[in-house]
């Protein structure tokens, strides 16, 4: 029976990484096409690595999308881990009802609705304030650490429900303070869900450009909003060297956190 149904699960397997990675090898190997046409093969070349490098629009794009994915996943992974700790460990409190709620609700919300909600509070504040004098990084950080530690919580929040809690409990029948528990063993054991965390919010925020356009201002384009206008008029070869550079970036980021996660796995004490 087994033997039956392997060419199938096979055949399946096959077709979902196909239907998966056939497009990035696409643009990888368009990255290197000498043509001006990006979908007309005209010989290798890298001639268009160089334009992208030497393209300062592009560079400063890319380097605000980056520095505001590495502050929004790290806020996003602090916040949401101390939300996934109070929902996991803190049993039924006052407020837990609306507080699920609250954190589920970036989940399932419209990111047109999401983007819309900021602006007008952005614009409110500035108002009242006079703060934020100008939309740009500040301003979408904190939209993207708004829905990003809501996925970061729903992982570390799954962690800890999962987790044995002995560990705790013993450490607490020695003597040991609640919150050395919590640096001393809860946060070694989740660690690998805090890590996969950080990378889904990096990823989130790199990705986003519904709210990003909603709550950016003049001079602050980030790297998807930059190649969304390009691509309105015509994807062009350089548009394919940014994406494979994106796609080699994130390739060695998942496999050095899956590195990680398996050495901070095996270093664990086994039950």
């Amino acid at each position: 029976m087994n033997n039956k149904r392997s060419p199938f699960i096979f055949s399946v397997l096959a077709f979902g990484y196909a239907f998966l990675y056939i497009p990035l090898v696409s643009v990888i190997v368009y990255s290197f096409n000498d043509s001006r046409l990006a979908t007309v093969w005209g010989g290798f070349s890298t001639r268009w690595y160089g334009e992208l490098l030497r393209n300062d629009q592009v560079l400063d794009a890319a380097l605000l999308s980056l520095r505001i994915a590495v502050t929004t996943a790290t806020f996003a992974t602090i916040l949401g881990t101390m939300l996934g700790l109070v929902l996991a460990r803190f049993g039924n409190f006052r407020g837990r009802t609306l507080l699920t709620g609250m954190i589920t609700s970036p989940l399932v919300m419209p990111e047109v609705i999401t983007g819309l909600s900021l602006l007008l509070l952005f614009v409110s504040l500035h108002g009242l304030f006079g703060w934020p004098a100008t939309r740009g990084f500040s301003t979408i950080t904190i939209a993207h650490i708004t829905f990003a530690m809501a996925y970061v919580t729903v992982i570390v929040r799954s962690r800890l429900a999962a987790m044995d809690q002995s560990l705790e409990e013993a450490a607490m029948d020695l003597g040991c303070r609640p919150l050395r528990v919590v640096f001393d063993i809860t946060i070694p054991l989740i660690a690998p869900a805090m890590i996969s965390g950080w990378l889904l919010a990096f990823t989130l925020s790199l990705d986003d450009l519904v709210i990003s356009s909603f709550v950016s201002g003049p001079g602050a384009s980030t790297l998807p909003m930059l190649i969304f206008s390009k691509v309105r008029l015509g994807v062009t070869p350089d548009i394919n060297a940014l994406a494979s550079i994106i796609i080699l970036l994130v390739s060695l980021g998942v496999v050095a956190a899956w590195l990680v996660s398996r050495r901070m796995q095996k270093s664990l004490p086994s039950n």
